[in-house]
């Protein structure tokens, strides 16, 4: 197909031009339009940037801000009457009308007078809709080139309206929208450092979770008072090291003191160390796995992916496990089956890459009732998960593949380079949970944002509310697990269309 865009714009010169000439560009009114400017000017007027207060006023839905007309004028007299090298000396609108989302408006002038002297031209301005409604009118004074201008189309670069975090903060109002009970009472552990007191406390203002602060009291009130933290509302529960403070957080998470946990400014193997004890731990009889839920621009929904911090090197019983924990927490942000992608470095199975295998035994245990609630596929590859055009190219059929909820790596240093990957070059927002365990375990990062840690609470407060809580580990035993490979070694290949 031709691209319709002309190579190059003329002007009309001063000497060319007739009272009664007229030039028209039509354009459609778009919510992105709505927000750009917004975003562009600052104007926060909510008839033009609030959608829930647009939609309840009499506008029933945004209003184009003025400019996003006059922008259409301007483009109509600098690119078609006079066209390139005109000067706007004078401008005039009176709106009418309110355009709204999906208005196609049409943004006529026509030259009413001119003035030989100056080189000067008056410009009616006419903006009616699609129904022939009069939106907008006006008169413009330009000054127009004497001779032709004639240049290449430059071209500009595509707008994208990003919002980094968008589908976070709704999940933190999904959260304290489920708090029936009050906030989660949470064992923050061992905050001795401005970031993680800051992200509890923020949590805590957030309506989310109350904190209880356990460690050694002094590092805390001392990093408190370097931060300017008020602490007066909040519990402390003292203990001599940080290995004291993560033993004795799991001990009230086990007695019901607390129904959820928090990593503070120790070592993930310190506090996991303590979680997974096999005598005083938290574990249950699922495998303990980690699950970032990663907000990236662009996609309709949050990506689960697991496990990224947790299980090295999972074997096929962990990956079970793995699978059906960030199953569950899929449930409990509201996704009744979500879409599992059992990731890989190619999309048909080979016995030389053990994940291909494992994947093709993952997706055989879900058709046998191993795994419940979501639908698996894999091996695919990550563009093939999350990518419609790049699965629809190599031919796959499948209802999971490029719309993948639930990423599944193959080991644990491939999913915490994917999850690096995404938030520092993508852009995306990361939370992130423990899951398989007694309670909630908010496993964050030294280097989260304080955003990422409410995000991360609002995770534990979604799988401790009423109907969230764990499933059962499925039935099947190590002989499942032998059948579905054997399974596998007789289907080397995955069916592809065509």
């Amino acid at each position: 197909m031709n691209d319709p865009t002309p190579a190059s714009i003329e002007s009309v010169p001063f000497g060319a031009l007739k009272i009664g000439q007229s030039a028209c560009l039509q354009r459609r009114f778009t919510h992105d339009d709505a927000m750009a400017f917004a975003a562009i000017s600052g104007d926060l007027n909510p008839a033009v940037a609030d959608e829930d207060y647009a939609r309840d006023a009499l506008f029933h839905g945004l209003v184009a801000n003025g400019m996003w007309l006059a922008a259409l004028v301007g483009a109509v007299v600098g690119t078609r009457l006079p066209g390139p090298g005109t000067i706007y000396l004078d401008q005039s609108l009176r709106f009418l009308h309110p355009v709204s989302i999906g208005d196609e408006v049409s943004a006529c002038v026509r030259v009413a007078a001119l003035r030989a002297e100056q080189h000067d031209a008056e410009l009616a301005v006419d903006i009616h809709n699609q129904g022939g409604q009069r939106v907008a009118e006006g008169r413009w004074l330009v000054r127009v080139p004497e001779a032709a201008v004639r240049r290449p189309v430059t071209r500009l670069p595509a707008v994208e309206l990003r919002d980094p975090g968008a589908k976070l903060r709704a999940l933190i109002e999904q959260a304290r929208a489920a708090l029936d009970d009050g906030p989660l009472v949470t064992a923050v552990v061992h905050a001795v450092d401005e970031v993680s007191l800051g992200g509890a406390v923020l949590a805590a203002q957030a309506g989310l979770i109350t904190p209880v602060f356990v460690g050694p009291e002094h590092k805390i009130r001392a990093a408190a008072e370097a931060a300017r933290i008020d602490l007066s509302p909040y519990r402390i529960v003292a203990t001599e090291h940080s290995h004291a403070a993560a033993a004795q957080a799991v001990a009230m998470a086990r007695e019901g003191t607390v129904r959820a946990m928090m990593k503070g400014s120790l070592h993930t193997d310190e506090l996991m160390h303590a979680v997974v004890d096999a005598q005083t731990g938290l574990r249950t009889a699922r495998r303990v796995s980690h699950a970032f839920v990663i907000d990236v621009v662009g996609r309709e929904r949050l990506l689960l992916l697991s496990d990224a911090a947790v299980n090295v090197l999972p074997d096929l019983e962990a990956k079970r496990d793995i699978v059906q924990n960030a199953i569950d927490l899929a449930h409990a942000m509201g996704n009744a089956e979500p879409k599992v992608a059992i990731l890989s470095a190619v999309e048909t199975v080979n016995p030389k890459i053990p994940s291909t295998l494992d994947a093709a035994a993952l997706c055989k245990m879900a058709d046998r009732g191993q795994i419940t609630g979501g639908l698996l596929d894999g091996p695919l590859a990550f563009d093939n998960a999350v990518s419609l055009r790049a699965a629809q190219t190599k031919g796959i059929v499948s209802p999971v593949a490029g719309l993948a909820d639930i990423l599944i790596a193959p080991d644990l240093e491939s999913g915490n380079m994917l999850a690096k990957q995404l938030e520092y070059l993508a852009d995306a927002k990361v939370a992130g949970v423990v899951l398989g365990t007694r309670v909630p375990v908010v496993l964050t990062s030294r280097a989260d944002l304080p955003d990422a840690r409410i995000a991360s609470c609002a995770l534990a407060v979604l799988l401790s509310a009423p109907g969230a809580a764990h499933r059962p580990a499925p039935h099947g035993g190590q002989e499942n697990l032998g059948a579905a490979r054997r399974f596998l070694e007789s289907h080397q290949n995955r069916k592809k269309l065509g």
